[in-house]
Parts: structure tokens; C-alpha cells; sequence
């Protein structure tokens, strides 16, 4: 039996540290293996970038998110810090 390994979704979660934090609708998610699960449950999305402020440890990105969900589109912000080597290490999403 193979297994496919979707490369966008596996590029995704490289971008985050092992012990990273994720704050989002009002859960945390702790760990990378959290947020796989985090990122199972949440429906496909399309993000259109309006913003993005900060350096390259701390940054925040404000984003309009659409998607099937209810009251889609909505517009969120992204607040992210990063370790020396560039993983996120803690990640808030809120309105």
C-alpha cells in the first residue's frame, strides 16, 4: 500500500518549530503533532495578504480568509515569532 504525502501540506508544517503554539478560535494547540490535528479540522481556505509588518522574529500579517466556513470571508491577523533558525514558534489568529 503506498502512502501519499501531500508536499504543499508536509511544506506547511515545515515552517514550524516541534514545540510550537497555536492560538486560534479560542484553542491552543500545543506541539507540532497538535497542529496537524488542528490543520485536519479546518476546512480548505484561500488567503489574500494585505498586510504584513514586523522583522523576521516577530511579524504580523493581516490576511482576508475565505473559504467554506460560516461568514466567510472574514479578515484576520496573524501574529508569529520565530526562532534563530525561522520556525514559528508561537502563532495567534484572531479578528
Amino acid at each position: 500500500m503506498k502512502i501519499r504525502v501531500d508536499p504543499h501540506r508536509e511544506r506547511y508544517f515545515s515552517l514550524f518549530g516541534d514545540d510550537v503554539v497555536v492560538h486560534d478560535d479560542g484553542r491552543s494547540h500545543h506541539g507540532l503533532t497538535a497542529v496537524r490535528c488542528w490543520r485536519a479540522e479546518v476546512p480548505s481556505v484561500r488567503y489574500d495578504l494585505r498586510e504584513v509588518t514586523g522583522t523576521a522574529t516577530a511579524c504580523k500579517a493581516v490576511a482576508a480568509v475565505s473559504g467554506d466556513f460560516p461568514g466567510s470571508p472574514v479578515t484576520l491577523q496573524f501574529a508569529f515569532t520565530r526562532d534563530v533558525q525561522g520556525k514559528i514558534t508561537q502563532l495567534d489568529i484572531g479578528p
